[in-house]
């Protein structure tokens, strides 16, 4: 057993107990309560990158602050890599669906539940610990190395594209390396080869001054909740595709051979609907589940309001009524042109007894990834050296904003291996993360540096 892989193994309980701390921080990004706890969780990570032995700093935004780690002992002429994750996390509503309180770890049948095990604080931590097991065990890195750890990731990274426009010089990298998405299946490393982008809308109908008692008004004025209702119903055709408008113009038609390879992964559909508690899957005709579900864009309603849904019965008819909207994305599409044909669709099937307002909240654009070069391969090597078979090559539905970003400002192909599992309930209560993969995931990535150490001495 060599020095680092001892190191890793001795430690564990420690790192358990280091990744409790960490998520006992209530990082909510989104919530203005929890400012100050955002920058906390900051600081913790900055606190931790030090102790490993990276000259490590706060830096602040307009936003939430980021973090950032650096390592250059390797020198100027040896290849750097950047590795990004995000220390803030989704809110835990609703509070009453979780079975232990959100923000204190709990362990159960080998899982770590708590809001942020696997998206994203979980699986930054294991960058941080490997990072640690080199430098305490070999005194140095085989590459230069610079963390980036933001705290907005899950309210869009408003602040983070600006920052690595800002600080392209500081941050430039041969390659870039995240760890915020999950493995095909339990004992089955994947890396990744596209994620979808991202256009999130809200919309809100209104049609009077105040709520209206339904009995003397209604009839004579629009109810705006049946306006939405209808709006939202014109969204999709009877086959599920989206039936906006020129929605699909920029969809790229992936070839036979990736969808072959997608068809041929062992997936189970069966397991995959009692997963998630479904009587039935549904969504676009002529595609399979993960077809649907990775290489085609979707239309999804992510909330509705609307009059008065308390206990009991109050007989109103709404003064308004409002519904977030997401449009998962594929490339080619744009966020800001899927945006333009909502906008043109909701304007369009609207009718003028009614005012309708849509505010544009979250954008990033979809990826496609380049499953080659000696980065990829590195990868590729430590996840089957660890877990003890080869990786297979998946794609994710949800969305990393950033990653396209990275490639087009920094030039550097980006190398997306994740460590979580199907069903963590990244978002969801009882969001988890396997006990095992603290080990399995630290020693992987140990094993990923030692190969970028192969690598560059072949160069």
């Amino acid at each position: 057993m060599d020095p680092p892989t001892r190191f890793v193994r001795s430690r564990l309980d420690r790192f358990q107990q280091e990744l409790f701390e960490f998520l006992r921080i209530p990082s909510v990004s989104a919530r203005s309560e929890h400012r100050a706890d955002t920058r906390r969780a900051g600081q913790w990570v900055v606190d931790q990158m030090a102790a490993a032995g990276l000259e490590a700093e706060l830096i602040d935004t307009d936003g939430h602050p980021i973090a950032v780690g650096e390592w250059r002992g390797a020198g100027k002429e040896a290849p750097t890599l950047l590795v990004y994750g995000h220390y803030d996390v989704q809110p835990v509503e609703p509070l009453a669906l979780w079975t232990s309180p959100p923000f204190e770890p709990e362990v159960r049948e080998g899982r770590i539940y708590a809001r942020g095990t696997s998206d994203d604080k979980g699986q930054l931590f294991l960058h941080l610990k490997a990072i640690e097991a080199l430098l305490e065990t070999r005194g140095e890195l085989p590459v230069n190395v610079v963390v980036l750890a933001e705290g907005e990731e899950e309210v869009g990274s408003p602040n983070l594209l600006p920052f690595v426009e800002a600080h392209r010089d500081r941050l430039a990298c041969d390659a870039v390396v995240i760890s915020d998405s999950q493995m095909f299946a339990p004992g089955q490393p994947s890396l990744l080869f596209s994620l979808r982008g991202l256009s999130y809308l809200e919309i809100r109908v209104r049609s009077a001054a105040s709520d209206l008692h339904s009995g003397s008004y209604g009839g004579a004025v629009p109810n705006p909740a049946a306006v939405l209702a209808s709006i939202l119903a014109s969204l999709h055709d009877d086959q599920g595709r989206v039936a906006v408008e020129g929605f699909y113009d920029s969809v790229v038609e992936w070839d036979e051979e990736t969808r072959r390879q997608i068809r041929d992964l062992p997936f189970d559909e069966k397991g995959f609907q009692e997963g998630v508690g479904a009587r039935g899957l549904g969504g676009e005709k002529g595609f399979s589940t993960l077809e649907r579900l990775w290489i085609r864009p979707t239309c999804e309603v992510n909330g509705l309001l609307s009059g008065y849904t308390g206990e009991g019965a109050k007989t109103v008819l709404p003064a308004e009524a409002m519904a977030k909207v997401s449009c998962r994305l594929v490339p080619d599409q744009d966020p800001g042109e899927v945006a333009r044909l909502i906008r043109r669709h909701v304007a369009r099937v609207t009718p003028d007894t009614v005012e309708v307002e849509i505010q544009e909240l979250h954008q990033g654009l979809p990826w496609r990834g380049r499953p080659d070069g000696p980065w990829f391969q590195a990868a590729r090597e430590a996840l089957r050296a660890t877990f003890g078979t080869e990786p297979v090559l998946t794609g994710e539905g949800g969305s990393i904003p950033i990653v396209p970003d990275f490639e087009r400002v920094l030039g550097a192909p980006a190398i997306l291996l994740g460590f979580a599992l199907p069903g963590c309930n990244m978002h969801a209560p009882d969001e988890w993360f396997p006990v095992d993969h603290l080990e399995l995931g630290t020693l992987t990535l140990v094993d990923f540096y030692r190969r970028l150490g192969d690598m560059s001495g072949d160069e």
